[in-house]
C-alpha cells in the first residue's frame, strides 16, 4: 500500500501503527517521527510564515476574504495550501489523508479532491480526518488503522492513551485547588484555546477559560484577558516551535496591560511548543497533557516530560 499523508497528526498515527515504511508523501508540515522528512513533499504554504504573528493573520484573512469574495471556481479555489500535482501524480499513492477539521492548520479535503481531479488514471482513497475533541482524536486513530489493515494495534494504542490521560488526573487530582489556566493559540491578535485543550487542561488538573471543547477557538481582546486575570498563562501559537513563540513575545510585554496580569506578576507565564503539541491532534496528546500538568504542578508531578516542549518564560 501506498501512503500520502497531508495531515501531520495522521503521519504520527502512521508511525504508532508501525506502517511507516508504506508512506511515500507527506505534506509540508509533517516533521515526526524525523526520518519523515526525507519523504518527498506534496504540498506548500503560500503565504509567507517569517512574518509576525499579526502579519500572517492578515495574509490568512486576505486569502479567505478573496476566496468568498471571488465569482469563478478558480478564485474559489484560493488556498493558504498548495498541493504539487506533479509530485502526487508521480507518487500514485493508494491512500491520502487529509482533513476537514481547520484549512489553516493544514491541506484541506477540498484542496486534495481539486488536486485529484487534475490527475488522471488515479484514483486513491481518500480519507478526511475531522477532530474537534479528544474522543474524534481517538476515533481517528481507530480509522487510521482500520485503513491501514491494523485495527487491533489501533484499539491497543487509544487504550493506552487514555490509561495514560487517566494517570495524569490521578496523580493531579490530589495536588489542591485547580489553577485557572489560559491556553493562546495566537498572540497577535489574542485567541484562546478551544477544541480539544479545555480537557487536556482538565486532565492536566487545571480549570480551563476561553474556549470550549469542541468548538473552534475563540478571539479574545486585551480586556477580556485582564478581566479573567488567570493564574497561569501558557503561549502556544499554533504552527509555532518555542524559539518562533519567543520572537513574538515582545508583542505581548509591550502591551499596557501586560504588566497587570497575575500570572505575570507570579511569573506563571509558560511557552509549549504549540506546532509538535498542543495543536497537533494526534497521539502526542497524551505528551501535551503531561506538559501542562508539569506547567502547573512543577516539581509535585513525578513524571518525565520533554524538556525541549516547555519554557518557562518568567
Amino acid at each position: 500500500m501506498r501512503i500520502v499523508s497531508l495531515l501531520a497528526s495522521a503521519t504520527e498515527m502512521i508511525y504508532e501503527l508501525g506502517c511507516l515504511d508504506q508512506l511515500v508523501g507527506r505534506s509540508h508540515e509533517c516533521d515526526f517521527p524525523p526520518q519523515v522528512r526525507s519523504l518527498p513533499v506534496v504540498s506548500k504554504v503560500q503565504i509567507d510564515t517569517e512574518g509576525s504573528s499579526a502579519q500572517i493573520d492578515e495574509q490568512i484573512k486576505q486569502l479567505a476574504h478573496a476566496s468568498s469574495a471571488a465569482e469563478n471556481a478558480a478564485l474559489k479555489a484560493l488556498s493558504i495550501y498548495a498541493i504539487d500535482v506533479d509530485q502526487l501524480q508521480a507518487l500514485r499513492p493508494d491512500i491520502i489523508f487529509t482533513q476537514t477539521q481547520c484549512e489553516v492548520c493544514a491541506v484541506s479535503e477540498r484542496d486534495v479532491m481539486q488536486a485529484v481531479q487534475q490527475l488522471t488514471g488515479l484514483r486513491p482513497r481518500i480519507i478526511s480526518l475531522s477532530p474537534y475533541r479528544l474522543s474524534d482524536v481517538w476515533n481517528d486513530v481507530l480509522r487510521v488503522g482500520q485503513a491501514l489493515g491494523n485495527l487491533r494495534q489501533a484499539e491497543r494504542l487509544v487504550n493506552g492513551y487514555k490509561k495514560r490521560l487517566e494517570q495524569v488526573h490521578n496523580a493531579t487530582s490530589s495536588f489542591g485547588t485547580r489553577p485557572r489556566v489560559a491556553v493562546l493559540e495566537w498572540l497577535d491578535p489574542l485567541m484562546g484555546a478551544g477544541n480539544w485543550t479545555p480537557e487536556l487542561v482538565a486532565f492536566a488538573g487545571g480549570e480551563h477559560i476561553f474556549g470550549e471543547i469542541g468548538l473552534h477557538s475563540p478571539w479574545l481582546s486585551w480586556e477580556e484577558l485582564r478581566q479573567a486575570d488567570p493564574d497561569i498563562l501558557v503561549l502556544s501559537p499554533c504552527g509555532f516551535a518555542i524559539e518562533r513563540t519567543m520572537i513574538d513575545l515582545p508583542l505581548l510585554q509591550k502591551h499596557p496591560l501586560w504588566q497587570s496580569l497575575q500570572a505575570v506578576q507570579v511569573g506563571r507565564v509558560y511557552a509549549i511548543d504549540g506546532n509538535q503539541y498542543l495543536n497537533r491532534s494526534g497521539p502526542r496528546l497524551v505528551e501535551s497533557t503531561e506538559l501542562l500538568a508539569r506547567v502547573m504542578w512543577g516539581e509535585k508531578l513525578a513524571m518525565e516530560v520533554d524538556a525541549q516542549g516547555w519554557r518557562q518564560i518568567i
